[in-house]
């Protein structure tokens, strides 16, 4: 793809000498949230990784790295603190953006709704067809269903993890009406819950959005908030045709992305890829020995 800084959003880039048009798929703040949530969450499983496995050399060695056990603890509480932060904030944007628009109902219904639909029971259903080979590859929407479960699974993350986190981080507040035993189960919670945490995101959430043949070597819209014309085609024709035919597509069209936003995509997904593996890596070796 090729980067321009000064093209209007009306007109289309030049690809390979084709013309090659752009859509906003993630608005600005969008993007700086999930930004924050993914360099949180690293940090999150990088600092809490060391407190789990304590007795591994590895983990002494990162702790040293983060200022010891108490400096891995500190950073660990800073990035929850962020990432309780960037959850509450983005359930309230979406409620007030619903409500000010007047689109309540877009938000548990719809296309654009994150809530599961019965399309992507079939969707889920035609893929796994598409998988063995007895039937062609579905056609997605906005959303697929696997987005969908990544998406509240950060919901049951923050409720169940940060739940846990909490009554662990501020033990004599909650200690005045809480029985002791409660500390005991929010300690084992916390550590397997963020270890399946750690291990999902890491693993099938890093594969879809990156490593998969249709994203190899990575998925940058995320970063750039912007989808070429050829990709949403390719995967999420449900959506353009829905667009075309309601005639929205046009007010959808954005300038292509610069080549800061793909550098950052690449510098800080390129990162978080490459930590999330060593993080993985790390897990398995400490199960085995």
């Amino acid at each position: 793809m090729t980067t321009a800084t000064t093209t209007p959003a009306s007109a289309p880039a030049s690809v390979a000498g084709m013309t090659q048009r752009y859509y906003r798929r993630f608005t600005g703040i969008e993007r700086v949230m999930h930004a924050a949530l993914m360099l949180t969450f690293v940090g999150c499983a990088l600092s809490g990784l060391p407190l789990i496995y304590s007795d591994q050399a590895w983990a002494r060695t990162l702790a040293r790295l983060l200022g010891g056990f108490e400096g891995a603890g500190l950073i660990h509480r800073i990035c929850a603190f962020v990432m309780i932060v960037v959850f509450v904030s983005h359930v309230v944007l979406v409620f007030w953006k619903a409500l000010a628009g007047g689109r309540l109902k877009s938000v548990f219904w719809g296309p654009d709704s994150m809530v599961p639909q019965p399309q992507d029971a079939f969707d889920l259903w035609n893929n796994f067809k598409w998988f063995v080979g007895r039937g062609p590859q579905p056609k997605f929407d906005r959303w697929t269903y696997w987005e969908k479960f990544d998406y509240w699974a950060v919901f049951w993350g923050m409720f169940i993890i940060g739940g846990s986190g909490l009554l662990l981080w501020f033990p004599l507040f909650f200690a005045k009406f809480l029985p002791g035993w409660m500390f005991n189960i929010a300690a084992l919670i916390h550590g397997e819950e963020a270890l399946l945490a750690v291990g999902f995101i890491f693993t099938f959430h890093f594969f879809n959005g990156h490593v998969r043949p249709a994203k190899f070597p990575m998925d940058t819209v995320i970063f750039t908030g912007r989808i070429s014309e050829r990709e949403m085609k390719e995967e999420r024709l449900v959506e353009y045709e829905r667009l075309a035919r309601d005639g929205r597509l046009a007010a959808k069209e954005a300038a292509p992305p610069t080549a800061e936003s793909q550098w950052f995509g690449w510098v800080v997904g390129g990162a978080a890829l490459l930590l999330g593996i060593v993080a993985i890596l790390l897990i398995v070796y400490s199960v085995f020995t």
